[in-house]
């Protein structure tokens, strides 16, 4: 019998295989016959692991934000373990949103295109939304780290504080992607760390 990661690499073949068709084609391009000639794999075997279409780009989906959510855990794991100011650490996981490289407008051309699907299919919209609540709260958690550790005024609000960064940095997303000129990664860290600065405005303590 198969194991269970055989199983799992299998899915996320195809999954691998819905994006890079939604990124070179769109979203409209994606069938199950052109997903398992992506794939290097037979119709029926994609049909054996997804039902319908929409549980393969329900997967997909959820298989891209997983990666870029592991990317910026990774981020905040290192920093910790470094013992890096919460700004600092911040400023580079919230680069892993940006797309900055082939990868990251990859992941950023595919998630926009489930966003617009969002609007007609309730399992994406439910990711979608469960996937910018954890951004919110996870901003929120570290601001009140912040404040914990003296990098935050003790009278701030996390909430809004967060809400804000987070959408500074979807719209920077979009502009860096809509105008190449701008993908600079210098520049767009420079831009998070200027918004940061208006929340962690004191210094960290926490290591002291």
């Amino acid at each position: 019998m198969p194991r269970t990661a055989d199983h799992r690499e299998r899915r996320h073949q195809i999954a691998a295989a819905v994006c890079e068709l939604i990124s070179h084609h769109g979203l409209d391009a994606v069938t199950v016959a052109r997903t398992a000639a992506t794939a290097g794999i037979s119709v029926g075997l994609v049909q054996h692991y997804f039902r319908t279409k929409d549980d393969m780009l329900l997967h997909a989906f959820q298989q891209v934000t997983t990666q870029i959510r592991d990317r910026v855990n990774a981020h905040v794991q290192a920093g910790t373990r470094h013992r890096r100011p919460i700004a600092d650490i911040l400023a580079e996981a919230m680069t892993e949103l940006l797309p900055l490289d082939g990868l990251r407008r990859t992941e950023f051309r595919v998630t926009r295109a489930f966003a617009g699907r969002t609007l007609d299919v309730p399992a994406l919209a439910e990711v979608d939304v469960r996937t910018a609540r954890a951004l919110h709260d996870d901003l929120a958690q570290a601001i009140h780290n912040g404040k914990e550790c003296g990098e935050v005024a003790e009278d701030l609000d996390p909430r809004p504080a967060a809400v804000r960064l987070a959408a500074v940095t979807e719209g920077l997303a979009v502009q860096v992607y809509r105008t190449p000129e701008t993908a600079d990664e210098p520049l767009a860290t420079s831009i998070i760390r200027s918004e940061l600065a208006t929340v962690f405005t004191g210094e960290c303590h926490q290591y002291t």
